[in-house]
């Protein structure tokens, strides 16, 4: 059975590949598909967030890292996917996924959303919070692989250079 792991993944974290992790000791394959969003204004280009995914499951080869536009539910068909993995944090999390689900559930029938509970350890953890440390030059390394980090770093130094002025 193939799932698909849609999201921004800007940029991918410790809880994305919980997910990711768990997502393949329960479905033969698991395509992490990063959404081409017009609707965001991403930091890291769709090139870049593929190859960070990319270096970070290198240890799982039944995983597949891909990108899409347009609607999760024909990418999912188009690939052949039975299922949409998703990851839940808190109960607002539940609030958008599970109308999310429903919706996808009016546009293809054959496609069932499996939603995981994200580790207890990164239950805070989103993109958007790692982001906002690392601008302001925080520790990220347990957050995201380190990689990653490397790459926020240096891009947040380029972006906001440190100012000893007061």
């Amino acid at each position: 059975m193939i799932a698909i792991y849609p999201g921004s993944f800007d940029p991918i974290t410790f809880g994305h590949l919980d997910i990711i992790e768990r997502g393949v000791q329960l479905f033969d394959r698991v395509i992490v598909a990063v959404l081409r969003n017009p609707n965001k204004n991403p930091l890291f280009s769709v090139q870049q967030r593929l190859e960070q995914i990319r270096h970070a499951v290198v240890h799982l080869p039944s995983v597949e890292v891909d990108s899409f536009d347009g609607l999760t539910v024909n990418y999912a068909q188009m690939r052949q996917a039975q299922v949409l993995l998703r990851g839940l944090r808190a109960v607002s999390d539940f609030e958008v996924e599970l109308q999310m689900a429903h919706t996808n559930k009016t546009l293809s029938t054959q496609i069932e959303t499996v939603f995981l509970a994200t580790s207890n350890e990164y239950s805070f953890l989103s993109s958007s919070v790692v982001k906002e440390i690392a601008r302001f030059g925080g520790s990220i390394e347990h957050l995201v692989p380190s990689h990653v980090a490397q790459e926020l770093q240096q891009c947040y130094a380029n972006k906001y250079p440190v100012s000893n002025q007061k």
